[in-house]
């Protein structure tokens, strides 16, 4: 395996440089397979559910997709808890900034908020207040992300829902995470 030759970075060239470029172009070209393989990590997360997190990811996607929802919020919908293992007090920051780069500010902020909106489906029952959401209220996307929780996200822990696979996805999320990062087409300019 070829490695560049400075041990600080003080130290490099811009042969280095052209290394890890020539090194970077393949890597992320495999993000898609990556984020996929971080889903399937889900189906064997936090327990308790009736669903795992994964097929409650899914799930979520499912509901988005059925209800015409367009490809940058239905990858969302997939994605959205993919940061509960790594980061369980603030997976849904996680998440919004791993598809920050791809989509619109929109979903970035939808994904980011999901988790106070939330709340309010069971934050009486663990000292939260579940109201949290409307301090964000008059917000330009408040609506987009109240949609997503209340039509989506909290009404997925359904066993008995018929629900895609992450295959079904896969095609969406090549899509989304194949895009060249911060395309002012995707995330604006």
């Amino acid at each position: 395996m070829q490695t560049v030759a400075f041990r600080q970075m003080s130290d490099s060239t811009r042969e280095d440089y052209e290394l890890l470029e020539a090194l970077t172009v393949p890597y992320l070209a495999a993000l898609p397979d990556r984020i996929m393989t971080n889903l399937g990590a889900l189906d064997d997360g936090l327990s308790g559910y009736q669903v795992s997190r994964l097929q409650h990811s899914l799930q979520t996607a499912t509901r988005a997709e059925r209800d015409g929802a367009d490809v940058e919020l239905i990858v969302a919908a997939v994605i959205h808890d993919i940061g509960d293992d790594l980061a369980p007090e603030n997976h849904a920051q996680m998440a919004a900034s791993i598809i920050r780069p791809y989509v619109r500010p929109e979903v970035t902020w939808i994904v980011n908020m999901h988790g106070v909106f939330q709340l309010k489906y069971y934050g009486q029952h663990v000292g939260e207040n579940p109201d949290a959401r409307e301090e964000y209220r008059g917000h330009q996307w408040f609506d987009s992300c109240e949609h997503f929780c209340e039509r989506w996200d909290q009404t997925s822990f359904d066993p008995d829902y018929p629900t895609e696979s992450l295959d079904h996805f896969a095609p969406l999320i090549r899509e989304v995470f194949s895009r060249t990062a911060f395309d002012p087409a995707y995330v604006g300019g």
